[in-house]
């Protein structure tokens, strides 16, 4: 039996290099290009400032995170319906909502550990 398109990533897990992330971002969800821009210039900026490395490590993490979870439609989708939820729900939902958006991000940074140590 064959997956559904929506089970299929829309493009492989790039490296971890700003580059690459950067094609990947524009690639499956082009709306955060902004964000990604300032975020990495912020880290930048930190990183000359405290001549350390540490912001744009933290930096390549997070978006290869946002990637590992936005190139799969199914999982990016249960990710904003429950991103909504936290927004707009109510106590007991927000923290059902959190715990299970928790979940998915742990799930996610293994899944690129497990890559990364292949």
């Amino acid at each position: 039996m064959t997956a559904s398109a929506a089970d299929q990533p829309l493009i492989p897990q790039p490296p971890s290099t700003v580059t690459a992330l950067r094609q990947a971002v524009a690639q499956i969800a082009p709306a955060a290009l902004p964000a990604f821009t300032r975020e990495l210039d912020q880290a930048a900026d930190q990183a000359r400032l405290g001549s350390d490395l540490a912001p744009l490590r933290r930096f390549t993490a997070h978006w290869a995170v946002y990637v590992q979870i936005q190139r799969q439609p199914r999982l990016a989708m249960r990710f904003r319906e429950l991103e909504s939820v936290v927004a707009t729900g109510e106590a007991d939902q927000v923290r059902q909502a959190a715990a299970q958006l928790g979940r998915m991000l742990d799930d996610a940074r293994g899944a690129l550990s497990r890559t990364s140590g292949e």
